[in-house]
């Protein structure tokens, strides 16, 4: 877009999403007097994001392929509710060019990037070779005969053997670790590569596959970048993502512990570079693996705002959500690198809470019975539960997201470990044992953890009591029959005063929320 093109204002924002990140996007919506609309299926119809929309409209049951998932449906509800834009949150379709082309051919603004940078990030290697072409660094490692992944076994044990084990065979079109192997010895090779491609089948329906170098104990650390559509390209500093379970992050903090001055405006600049190679637009992180020796290489690019953007919102005072509103209305970015540089301060952490078992981390469904989130200076807890809320299977487990800032990361560590011992939720298990502890153990203390801690530290973090932490108090619910019965019935009447017989589909003719109306439920019902 030139200077002189006119911008496109939203007046009515879609947000295509659940949970926790429906409910955040709709509030910087509401701060900026944007109406927003909802969309549900039948197991969200009393969610949080729903009763906060101005209009929520049903889409489907609860399997995400017949309502989230659904981009036609979507679409219809954009129609139907005349929105002027549409925010995809993260997951379901948010990184999904068809779906970004669907809504510009519909004549919505898809507040995220164009549908090629999609395309050519969500390709790993083509990635890898616009990456490579750009200047960026990125793991050794071979894409295969014309860059298109290997056909067979034994073009790909060349390659591995040419590149020196350890190898990871990597999904083309994979994330969250599905598709991927660690190889550390020919032998085992032919038995991965055959596994990588049937899980990468299954899980995305491409069996690409190739080859890269295994960076030994590295820390994964991303770059939050941002671009508008008059050619300014900043970023906004690190974020580090190390501890993770099963390739999954738990915790985020930054700035990282490992990455200095100097380097973090090495990273930076690769990332920029990686965003200006693909004629980025809106808000992308750039993920890099750190090795210890303080080289970094591209491991990929993630085309949408990440679960993690609350604590780079904390250390720069900022709005990203707001950012990709007026980035997708035509307007500008609203700082220069050097205004962001001299504008970051102090140091922030984010835990996400689970509804799993603490010690396996496997799901937990069931209602929670009894929910106390925790407050306080600079604690921020971005969440899309309430207490009532029932928790099912068919979606993410992660209830909310705690973060804290402090004035440096000492200050903003004990400030995690007081919230984390005010945070009680009951009725079913959650990860919280789990964070109060790793955020007391000596190495994470010191900074000196990598992607491999969890496993790694899994008996120094538990002790001896390790087969007892899912029972923790905050975790069970009422023991004795008398309370369970006491309980039941006192949520039973509490939930009659508070919840409406029904909520009805909003028409946009309505013209009024769930929210003004009283159907509330939670923390918001009447009188509270």
């Amino acid at each position: 877009m030139s200077e002189n093109q006119p911008r496109r204002p939203l007046r009515r924002v879609l947000v295509a999403n659940r949970g926790e990140i429906a409910v955040r996007v709709m509030r910087t919506c509401k701060d900026r007097g944007i109406e927003t609309v909802a969309v549900y299926s039948d197991a969200d119809r009393l969610a949080p994001h729903v009763l906060m929309a101005d209009r929520a409209y049903h889409i489907g049951p609860p399997p995400a392929r017949e309502s989230y998932l659904d981009g036609d449906k979507i679409l219809a509800v954009c129609a139907r509710a005349e929105v002027d834009g549409l925010h995809p949150g993260y997951g379901f379709l948010s990184e999904n060019d068809h779906f970004s082309e669907a809504c510009a051919e519909a004549g919505v603004t898809f507040i995220g990037p164009p549908a090629a940078a999609m395309r050519l990030m969500g390709s790993k290697t083509r990635a890898r070779e616009s990456m490579i072409a750009a200047g960026v660094p990125v793991v050794p490692g071979d894409n295969g005969p014309g860059g298109n992944g290997f056909p067979d076994v034994d073009a790909a044990l060349a390659a591995a053997r040419a590149i020196g084990f350890p190898v990871l065979i990597k999904a083309s079109a994979g994330g969250g670790g599905k598709g991927m192997r660690l190889v550390t010895e020919p032998g085992d090779f032919a038995a991965a590569f055959d596994g990588a491609r049937r899980e990468a089948a299954g899980a995305f329906g491409d069996d690409t596959v190739y080859v890269e170098k295994a960076i030994i104990r590295p820390r994964h650390v991303e770059i939050q970048v941002f671009a508008d559509t008059h050619g300014n390209v900043v970023h906004l500093g690190e974020r580090d993502c190390s501890l993770q379970r099963r390739h999954q992050k738990v915790v985020e903090e930054t700035p990282s512990p490992a990455v200095d001055a100097a380097l973090r405006a090495r990273m930076g600049a690769s990332a920029v570079a990686a965003a200006r190679a693909c004629d980025y637009v809106g808000a992308g992180t750039v993920e890099f693996l750190l090795a210890a020796d303080g080289s970094y290489y591209f491991l990929e690019m993630n085309t949408r705002l990440q679960v993690e953007h609350p604590i780079t919102e904390a250390i720069y005072d900022v709005d990203l959500v707001g950012w990709q509103l007026d980035v997708a209305a035509g307007a500008p970015l609203p700082m220069t690198q050097d205004e962001l540089d001299a504008r970051r301060r102090g140091a922030a952490i984010e835990c996400r809470v689970y509804a799993e078992d603490p010690l396996r981390f496997l799901p937990s469904t069931g209602t929670i019975t009894h929910l106390r989130v925790p407050t306080g200076p600079n604690v921020r807890d971005d969440s899309g539960v309430y207490e009532g809320s029932e928790i099912s299977m068919y979606y993410d487990p992660m209830i909310s997201k705690l973060v804290t800032w402090g004035s440096d990361r000492a200050q903003a560590l004990g400030r995690m470990r007081r919230a984390l011992s005010e945070y009680v939720v009951r009725g079913i298990q959650t990860n919280l044992p789990f964070h109060r502890r790793v955020l007391t153990h000596q190495g994470f203390c010191a900074g000196d953890y990598d992607t491999g801690f969890i496993g790694r530290e899994h008996d120094a973090i538990w002790g001896d009591d390790a087969e007892a932490a899912p029972a923790e108090p905050d975790q069970a619910g009422p023991t004795a029959s008398g309370d369970l019965a006491v309980g039941l019935i006192a949520a039973a009447i509490d939930r009659v005063e508070r919840t409406p017989q029904a909520l009805p589909e909003l028409a946009p003719e309505a013209g009024v929320s769930a929210w003004r109306l009283g159907l509330r439920a939670g923390p918001w019902g009447r009188g509270r």
